[in-house]
């Protein structure tokens, strides 16, 4: 064989290699409004950047007459390439051979990519499209999931890890994206559940739709598992890079930093309007996120889920911060299981990753009742105060209106390490709402009040009596727990002044081998 015939040889296999199950299957998954494999990569990544690693390695399983059936690259695509510029690992599966099951190979060829990425300390965005375990390949596979795990678990904190979510991911497949930072699906072509439908109707005799049990609208409302929900393929890699772009390579850099484009001190009226007379009354917090913010791009994580709290990336004075607001119009903002659990992730992601916490607070405290108190709220709201504790990254917090109790304890206040701590004039900080304190510290006068219209009278009269005297800022301030209290128009360059001050900060907690949070 002359040299050229060699070359030839080399470009006929790295051509069957590309097309994975052959030209039928790529059809038929064009026809699911479902892309390829490589063309998802080609999408993510930028032009020409992509290194593809693995494209000749094949099964070796002889089980079930699977020796008679191989596929180069043996149903996922592995590499690294960049993403504007900056170093990114990627894999993603090939739907379109063996229906992108994983074999002992397949994981081998991850595993690979997930130590390199851990070694250059780069992102892993990882496209899930597959059927699951290869059963001919029996516990082998079962063993390919768990290294994939593993590999997962180690990662956690030091690399940012991403899971898309393009396709089927059911059984232990699941557990690799429930292991990573963010899960990303799309609308009406992916889903994901521990067991399938059939399996659910054998064992509970429930009937339930593929779509259900774990499509994207599930996973984004009610269990919380997906952070993202895209509409098509084309815009969940969009949001994929939109998220890249806040966060930094590994834990050990700081964010990227963007020239800002938005005046530092542009000043916002609107603000000084937008709390309501009336304590009972909403407001949308976005609205006050998006006016702070530089030219309002906020990639608001989890936006569907637990809305009475509002988490997210934006930037504020070209850097990247997570922003964490009370939503007073879902629930009053009151803090519950949901909201701790999704507050206390993010956190704990900006502070394994060096980034700034910007809280907006205006909580009138933890939902009561026994739905929560049997559903362990106890534990699961100790989740946030937890994280922010922990968090030693700069912390900035205003207090918009309410925070109430245990609440202001929680929500990034001073004795919880907070950094720099603002008030609005309208911040009602009081162990308790006016009409619950005046209640417990006047019962016996109450009680001898027979007539109602008198009643009424002096509950009002000693309700104003005790927010002028109690729940102001002032009373906090004059402790010195607020650094001071700012005019709302101006909170935009206080914040961004604050976090300029805060760059140098270094803060370590105590030596220890890892923490116990409550879960």
């Amino acid at each position: 064989m002359s040299m050229q015939d060699k070359i030839n040889e080399l470009l006929e296999l790295r051509a069957k290699a590309k097309l994975g199950g052959g030209e039928k299957r790529i059809e038929k998954q064009h026809q699911q409004g479902k892309m390829t494999a490589r063309e998802r990569i080609n999408l993510l990544l930028d032009e020409g950047s992509f290194e593809e690693f693995d494209m000749f390695v094949t099964h070796r399983c002889v089980n079930f007459g699977l020796e008679k059936e191989t596929y180069l690259a043996d149903g996922v695509v592995t590499g690294y390439g960049s993403v504007n510029g900056r170093l990114v690992f990627v894999y993603a599966q090939d739907f379109t051979t063996f229906g992108g099951s994983l074999s002992e190979t397949q994981a081998a060829k991850i595993c690979k990519v997930l130590d390199q990425a851990m070694k250059m300390g780069a992102p892993v965005v990882g496209i899930n499209d597959s059927g699951g375990a290869r059963i001919q390949e029996g516990v082998n596979s079962l063993a390919g999931y768990a290294e994939i795990f593993q590999r997962n678990i180690l990662a956690s904190g030091v690399i940012p890890q991403i899971s898309a979510i393009f396709g089927p991911c059911a059984g232990g497949a699941v557990y690799s994206p429930a292991l990573t930072d963010f899960i990303m699906m799309i609308k009406n072509t992916s889903y994901m559940f521990v067991t399938g439908p059939k399996v659910v109707k054998t064992v509970t005799g429930e009937t339930v739709s593929t779509e259900d049990l774990g499509g994207a609208s599930i996973h984004s409302t009610k269990s919380g598992v997906a952070q993202f929900v895209a509409d098509d393929e084309t815009h969940g890699i969009e949001m994929i890079k939109h998220l890249l772009s806040f966060l930094p390579s590994n834990n050990m850099e700081a964010p990227p930093k963007y020239d800002c484009t938005d005046p530092i001190e542009r000043v916002d009226n609107k603000l000084n309007e937008i709390i309501p007379d009336s304590p009972n009354k909403p407001y949308d917090i976005k609205e006050v996120v998006l006016s702070i913010i530089d030219n309002q791009d906020f990639l608001e994580v989890l936006p569907l889920y637990a809305k009475n709290i509002v988490t997210g990336f934006a930037r504020m004075g070209g850097m990247t911060v997570g922003i964490v607001a009370n939503q007073p119009a879902y629930l009053a903002g009151v803090l519950d299981i949901n909201a701790s659990r999704k507050g206390a992730r993010f956190i704990r992601f900006c502070d394994a990753f060096n980034i700034p916490i910007v809280t907006l607070v205006d909580v009138p405290g933890y939902l009561p009742g026994t739905g929560q108190e049997y559903g362990g709220l106890i534990l699961h709201g100790a989740k946030i105060l937890y994280a922010y504790g922990e968090a030693t990254v700069p912390k900035v917090t205003v207090i918009l209106r309410k925070n109430y109790g245990g609440a202001y304890c929680v929500m990034s206040s001073k004795h919880l390490r907070g950094d720099i701590n603002y008030a609005w004039p309208t911040a009602e900080i009081a162990v308790m709402g006016g009409k619950g304190a005046i209640e417990i510290l006047m019962g016996k006068e109450i009680k001898a009040i027979e007539d109602p219209e008198k009643l009424n009278e002096f509950m009002n009269e000693k309700e104003i009596e005790y927010r002028q005297q109690f729940a102001n800022p002032y009373v906090a301030a004059k402790y010195g727990y607020l650094d001071d209290v700012i005019e709302p128009r101006n909170t935009r360059y206080r914040i961004i002044k604050a976090l300029m001050s805060l760059q140098t900060k270094r803060l370590e907690n105590p030596p220890k081998k890892h923490d116990n949070l409550p879960l």
